[in-house]
């Protein structure tokens, strides 16, 4: 059911992700660790945790273990018997196994409903917009302008008064002109 386009929007949707196209396949990394890789078959490259390997395994009858140099690293699985709400969970999952630490705890935390201590409590979507901006912190939100804050999809005026008042807090304001 999930086609290329869906992919590729999923994949860019995670924060710090680059696309490429090695070997004659769409590869997703996030700081240069490939995360998903789609070959002209048609089959998806996903290298996951063992726990999410088997949910995979068990929730796609097409699924296979995904062994390449006979090390099991994951799942293969034809991208068109995934649904999208699906793709986004397995490419989160294996986007998780890839990234640094730290920013997939970020990421974790955005996703769970709580926020990173060094950002403000701006609610789930403005935070995951933040984050997939590379705005880590309130250093970094002090480097953007209020439109461009708010030319970021997720992030409103009201993300926008809370992030202005947490750097007014610690001395910071936001760059006058965008």
């Amino acid at each position: 059911m999930a086609t290329p386009a869906q992919l590729r929007k999923s994949a860019l949707a995670l924060p710090e992700t680059s696309e490429a196209v090695r070997s004659g396949k769409a590869a997703f990394s996030v700081r240069k660790q490939e995360f998903a890789t789609l070959g002209q078959d048609g089959l998806l490259h996903l290298p996951l945790s063992d726990d999410d390997a088997d949910a995979a395994l068990a929730a796609h009858p097409a699924a296979e273990r995904w062994a390449p140099k006979g090390r099991p690293t994951g799942v293969q699985l034809p991208l068109s018997e995934i649904n999208g709400k699906d793709l986004n969970w397995l490419l989160r999952r294996s986007w998780l196994v890839c990234a640094p630490k730290r920013l997939a705890m970020q990421l974790e935390a955005a996703y769970s409903g709580t926020t990173p201590h060094m950002l403000p409590a701006v609610g789930g979507p403005a935070t995951r917009a933040l984050l997939s901006a590379g705005i880590t912190d309130l250093d970094a939100v002090a480097r953007h302008s209020q439109a461009e804050l708010l030319a970021l999809h997720g992030v409103g005026p009201k993300a926008v008064r809370i992030l202005t008042e947490a750097l007014a807090a610690s001395g910071q304001s936001l760059q006058a002109h965008g």
